[in-house]
């Protein structure tokens, strides 16, 4: 068994069911007088589930984000810039992130669901993997369907430039959902999860501090070329990178599962009701999506905000990003080695949201002949970053604990908020950003860049510390068996 009060079913992987959740007299006994047979004659996989994972197994996990990482970092700081560039109004550049945001949350769901019902999370991987390289280049490239009509109007051009968004994103989603879906399957052991999302969180950052790397040296050594040239070799180059990290983690990963051999075909897989009477499932998944709108809506922001409102150089748009990054990877590698229970969950999640919101106090108040002091609220912010997103994500894992056939969904559904509400926030901020920032300047004196890189965050960054106090994670910590019996 994985766990002191679970049994497994037919998935071999991921499907697992919690005894008292059923309601059934009978087969409660039934499952108690199982888990009493079983206590003494642990399996080998068992066994093995129990031990923590060793440094080569973690680390060949976290690079299996690598690209979807890359991609999406140019995706969040690159497209709408390129979009513009090549001639899309704002509105329009808008409505293809939006397309492209709304195409990975949908996808998230459904994903989630077959990955529940099919296993194979490597193949699944691998699948997403492939729609993302082929499909990205064309994100940043020409217009297919203008060169095929013959025409280049600007509707056909959001068209043509909306689905192939549409299509990377939805590559990006089933890869995302297969990968973290995967931490579950590959361990029970609580310090070993937290590890791999730890890992998984280092990889992101090296991912953008390698696209920001990339840019750097395409932008100076090719300035000659067109703008469609630059961008086209940016994307050329970070799937190039990405891709080889996915190969590594192809063939330094087994498939979770792949040691199984004892299996219970009378219990059925949980249902998505299962989740939605859970009360914790609300409140992760409120914590997870005002993260990601906290490390989203900032990067979205933070270079206008450096350039316009600090009048920084230009080459902080690259420096102020590359520190937080930084600091980011730094406080990520040392929560690799945090023993973590739920109580500590809950205090490094709040620490780093007290670090944002004091963050976001000094972004709003800061005025531009300060500007130097921007370069130490961004290590403030990388460690803020690093604590909220580890620890959200491990949130995920406490929630699904040793209900693995359903944590695919959970995965997924929890993305789906995520990426809907990221896509709707994003796009009435830039459809609207001069309407609002007249608006703001009128009435408060901030401008909107400075009010939503400050005032956005942290506002999330609070209600997200209240929501993770009120939460009753269940103890990470593995207890006796004999304990779930005596209660």
């Amino acid at each position: 068994m994985c766990g002191p009060e679970y049994v497994r079913t037919e998935n071999p992987c991921s499907d697992l069911v919690k005894s008292q959740g059923n309601g059934k007299g009978d087969t409660f006994v039934a499952l108690l007088i199982i888990m009493v047979n079983m206590r003494d004659n642990e399996s080998p996989y068992e066994a093995q589930m129990e031990e923590p994972l060793g440094r080569v197994s973690i680390l060949s996990y976290g690079s299996g984000h690598m690209l979807n990482d890359i991609t999406s970092s140019c995706w969040f700081t690159y497209l709408l810039v390129f979009l513009t560039d090549v001639g899309l109004s704002p509105g329009d550049a808008a409505v293809v992130m939006l397309s492209g945001q709304l195409a990975d949350g949908f996808t998230t769901i459904f994903a989630g669901e077959l990955m529940d019902r099919f296993g194979h999370f490597k193949l699944w991987h691998a699948g997403g993997s492939i729609l993302v390289a082929i499909s990205f280049s064309s994100v940043f490239g020409s217009c297919v369907p203008c060169k095929l009509m013959g025409t280049n109007s600007s509707t056909l051009e959001t068209v043509g430039y909306s689905t192939f968004a549409a299509i990377f994103n939805v590559g990006w989603a089933v890869t995302q959902v297969a990968h973290m879906s995967m931490v579950n399957c590959m361990t029970s052991n609580p310090s070993s999860r937290v590890s791999l999302v730890s890992c998984r969180n280092a990889f992101t950052m090296v991912a953008n501090l390698s696209l920001y790397g990339i840019a750097l040296l395409i932008f100076t050594l090719l300035q000659s070329v067109s703008v469609l040239v630059q961008y086209r070799w940016i994307a050329y180059v970070s799937i190039s990178l990405g891709s080889c990290f996915v190969v590594i983690f192809l063939v330094g990963t087994k498939e979770p599962g792949s040691i199984q051999h004892s299996t219970d075909k009378n219990l059925s897989r949980i249902s998505w009701a299962y989740w939605f009477k859970r009360v914790l499932y609300y409140q992760v998944a409120l914590v997870y999506t005002l993260t990601r709108l906290v490390t989203n809506v900032s990067q979205a922001f933070l270079a206008f905000y450096v350039i316009y409102d600090l009048e920084m150089p230009q080459s902080s748009k690259a420096l102020i990003p590359a520190i937080i990054y930084v600091c980011s990877l730094i406080v990520s590698v040392i929560l690799q080695e945090t023993r973590w229970s739920s109580w500590r969950l809950k205090l490094y999640f709040s620490a780093g949201a007290v670090l944002w919101i004091l963050s976001g106090l000094g972004i709003v108040l800061l005025p531009s002949r300060l500007h130097n002091v921007m370069y130490a609220i961004s290590i403030i912010i990388g460690a803020a970053n690093a604590l909220m997103t580890v620890t959200s994500i491990s949130m995920e894992g406490v929630l699904v604990g040793e209900d693995l056939n359903g944590c695919a969904f959970v995965y997924g559904s929890l993305s789906f908020v995520d990426k809907v509400s990221c896509g709707i926030a994003l796009y009435i901020l830039e459809s609207y950003q001069g309407t609002i920032r007249s608006n703001l300047v009128t009435a408060f004196g901030y401008s909107v860049t400075r009010f939503g890189l400050g005032f956005v965050p942290a506002a999330c960054s609070l209600l997200s510390a209240i929501v993770a106090y009120t939460m009753d994670l269940p103890d990470t910590r593995r207890r006796p068996l004999v304990e779930p019996l005596l209660a």
